[in-house]
């Protein structure tokens, strides 16, 4: 199954669970008294999943090639994922905009029998996050990588300079020592 729909920046959901849907009291029902629980097999695989397009460099698709697997009849899958606007500026200046997922996943048996509520089938609630994520891609300048380098070999004259000290004061303590006979 593939479908593509668009949402205009407010949290929804959307699922797919087996029987026939209909509406009570503006209420999105499924009539599944027509079959047992032991029919019902919500095994499925999230070949991907995205809000928007995929910039690999930076997204990061949690859900793709996620196999669920109902073990044992009647099963409920859930997915709660929380979105992230996340633009990306190029060197060039221009901007793609996508968005981050994380998801959080839940499955469990249905039964009546066993007193568990809930519906077969698999169901992605999302919510949108109030925050941006904005990724600025920028050369670095000749000064910056000079400042480095300066930072490099200042850091290793001065850990020399602590070498150096350690073993001199170390040296003049033995010396000190063998010339007072206390070491052999």
């Amino acid at each position: 199954m593939k479908k593509k729909t668009y949402c205009l920046g407010v949290s929804g959901s959307f699922h797919i669970a087996p029987g026939k849907s209909f509406s009570v009291n503006h209420v999105h029902v499924h009539d599944v008294q027509p079959f047992s629980s032991t029919e019902f097999n919500m095994t499925h695989i999230i070949r991907a999943l995205t809000f928007g397009d995929s910039i690999d460099s930076i997204t990061h698709n949690p859900l793709k090639g996620f196999t669920g697997v109902a073990t044992e009849g009647a099963t409920m899958f859930q997915y709660h994922i929380k979105i992230v606007p996340t633009f990306y500026e190029s060197k060039k200046g221009e901007v793609i905009g996508t968005n981050q997922f994380s998801v959080t996943k839940h499955q469990k048996v249905v039964s009546i029998l066993s007193g568990e509520s809930g519906m077969p089938g698999i169901f992605f609630q999302y919510e949108l996050s109030p925050l941006m994520v904005k990724f600025t891609e920028h050369e670095r300048s000749f000064g910056h990588f000079l400042t480095n380098v300066c930072a490099i070999i200042g850091g290793v004259y001065t850990v020399a300079g602590l070498v150096d000290t350690f073993l001199y004061h170390s040296i003049k303590m033995i010396q000190k020592k063998m010339e007072l006979g206390k070491l052999h």
